[in-house]
């Protein structure tokens, strides 16, 4: 866990990357988290974005800086999934995996999910549903095909 990590935990608040396991609490209630943090975090594009005519529509500073948490919870908020692992390390649900990417400032997000839940065959959709949300959101997302033809998205923040 990083320090960045460590912050996030004592706030109250963990963005779900899909990389970790399963939220804590109930859906209810990560709903409301969800939705308090990422009123909080339109709240600081207004602030810092002063000198744009859509304020909401241009990642801040703090996204820039923070791209897997801002694009984690940009989806999240949307009412996408994130993916989770169990205990085992192994899939246990099916929904977007945001990680770092090769390039500085760049993210990865992929769509993944546990063995033989089709995940291949949805990704190509959902993956576009995760871009629509994310370009309204101020941010570039550009679809990449990887090794075994496997879909995935990479995201920065606009220009």
């Amino acid at each position: 866990m990083t320090a960045e990590g460590d912050a996030d935990r004592t706030a109250g608040f963990e963005v779900a990357t899909g990389a970790g396991g399963v939220p804590a609490g109930g859906a209810r209630d990560r709903e409301a988290a969800v939705r308090s943090a990422f009123e909080g975090l339109l709240q600081i594009r207004r602030l810092m974005n002063t000198g744009t005519a859509t304020p909401d529509a241009v990642p801040a500073e703090w996204e820039r800086r923070r791209p897997v948490r801002a694009v984690a919870l940009a989806l999240e908020a949307a009412g996408i999934p994130p993916s989770a692992v169990g205990t085992d390390g192994g899939r246990v649900t099916t929904g977007y995996c945001v990680r770092v990417a090769d390039q500085a400032g760049v993210v990865r997000v992929d769509w993944l999910g546990p063995p033989g839940s089709g995940v291949a065959y949805a990704a190509p959709d959902e993956l576009r549903k995760c871009a629509a949300v994310l370009r309204r959101l101020g941010w570039e997302a550009l679809e990449y095909r990887g090794p075994r033809g496997r879909r995935y998205l990479e995201v920065e923040p606009a220009p």
